[in-house]
């Protein structure tokens, strides 16, 4: 690909894939009837965003602001409601909530991590859209730390779970979870004069291998292993570990 391309997110009122119909709206009902005083908006990324998601294979991803930090309690009750979504639309492999709070999403030194966030790859299905106090942003490494800088302790976290899953579908959970994360963070290494603004893992990449085309056969592992119904890999972990290491080595330079 051309070093002058750019990735964008899809227009916020791009079509959606009608297979997610019955499943979004499933959702916003369910999250609205059950949840509604706690909720300030419902917003959707991901391939099912974008518009590129395959029914069976992908996941519906969710971002939920709150009207206020949830108690114990809530975060519990909003687990079971996104277990019960998901146990019965077979169309997704998994649902995901990322749960944030109003005044966190608005907070000024939030702006790059939940402002960017909101604007360029959430749209709005449901409740205040919060998208509408950000101005757009440009590409920026601000913008990719903000979002991405806690890699190495995501990345541990997701070792150290590993070393102890001894189920098959759990560890290949893990390694597409773990392999998602390392592929977006790679983003952290891009330049502020880099234009374009990678959304898929094959964008993020893409746009890695332009500087670091040395390290394509470890990224690719990676790649396979973020691929819905991929088996677990031998030696996972370790690879997982000295990747994470090199990230953060490049990272300081």
């Amino acid at each position: 690909m051309p070093a002058t391309a750019t990735f964008l997110p899809p227009a916020p009122d791009a079509a959606l894939q009608p297979a997610f119909d019955a499943l979004l709206q499933d959702a916003c009902a369910t999250l609205a009837a059950h949840a509604g005083d706690l909720l300030d908006g419902i917003y959707l990324y991901g391939s099912i965003a974008r518009g590129d998601a395959t029914p069976g294979v992908s996941d519906l991803d969710l971002t939920l602001v709150l009207r206020q930090a949830p108690a114990p309690a809530h975060a519990a009750a909003l687990e079971t409601l996104r277990q019960a979504l998901q146990a019965r639309h077979p169309e997704v492999l998994k649902v995901d909530f990322d749960i944030g709070h109003r005044a966190q999403v608005l907070a000024p030194e939030h702006l790059y991590s939940w402002g960017y966030w909101l604007k360029h790859q959430c749209r709005c299905l449901w409740g205040d859209d919060l998208s509408t106090h950000f101005a757009p942003f440009a590409p920026s490494r601000a913008i990719a730390m903000a979002v991405n800088g806690d890699f190495a302790h995501v990345l541990d976290d997701y070792a150290r779970r590993l070393e102890r899953a001894t189920e098959p579908a759990a560890i290949a959970r893990l390694q597409r979870e773990a392999s998602r994360k390392l592929i977006r963070s790679t983003n952290i290494l891009r330049r502020d004069g880099d234009a374009c603004w990678p959304a898929s893992l094959d964008e993020h990449a893409q746009l890695f291998l332009r500087r670091h085309p040395g390290m394509r056969a470890q990224l690719a592992c990676f790649l396979a292993q973020a691929r819905p119904g991929a088996a677990p890999a031998d030696g996972f972990v370790p690879a997982l570990r000295q990747f994470t290491r090199w990230l953060a080595r490049q990272q300081a330079i």
